[in-house]
This record gives C-alpha cells, sequence and structure tokens, in this order.
C-alpha cells in the first residue's frame, strides 16, 4: 500500500474510490501523568507523551490502510492527521485520505 500526501502518484493513472479514515484515542496511565505533569514545572520534551502520540498515529494509520484495503485500493493519497485533547492525557488521532486504485 502506498502512503502520500500529494495528489498524484508519478506514473500512475488514478481512480478515486472515496474517502478511507482511521482513528484512536490514547491515554497515559496516572503515574506517567503525574510525572509528565511535572516535567511542566520544569521544562522539557514530554517523552511519554510523545510516545503516545506515536503509537495513536501509528494505529490510526493502519486502521486507515484497512478501510482502503477493504475498498480495494493500491494507495491512499492525500494523507493527513488530525488530532483534538479529549480530555487530560488523553487524545483522539484521525488519520485519513483518499483511496484510489491504479488504472
Amino acid at each position: 500500500m502506498i502512503l502520500t500526501t500529494t495528489e498524484r502518484i508519478e506514473g500512475k493513472t488514478l481512480e478515486t474510490l472515496g474517502l478511507c479514515k482511521g482513528s484512536t484515542i490514547q491515554t497515559r496511565n496516572i503515574g506517567r501523568d503525574i510525572t509528565q505533569s511535572l516535567k511542566t514545572l520544569v521544562g522539557g520534551e514530554l517523552k511519554a507523551y510523545n510516545e503516545m502520540m506515536n503509537e495513536a498515529r501509528a494505529l490510526a494509520t493502519k486502521r486507515m490502510v484497512a478501510e482502503a484495503e477493504a475498498l480495494g485500493a493500491d494507495a491512499v493519497v492525500c494523507v493527513r492527521y488530525a488530532s483534538a485533547s479529549v480530555m487530560s492525557g488523553a487524545a483522539e488521532v484521525l488519520a485519513y485520505g483518499t483511496a484510489v486504485k491504479f488504472i
């Protein structure tokens, strides 16, 4: 499965199959959340939250690809990500794009 942020794939003619998306809501455990809250007092990178968001993006992408495959897609173009805070320490990540087939 080819994933790209562009509208085209060089050398390919594309047939649009439709929107495909995948999402997840991730949270850290309470112990990590307290440690990360303390980190905001001294500054620096919040590594636990970075890991959480990386895992969330990977899972959302995997779900988007599964939806594209179910449509019979060869690729997903115009891939985008969106995220939103659901509550303190929890975030939703959405991956979406246009499923296409090579013709």
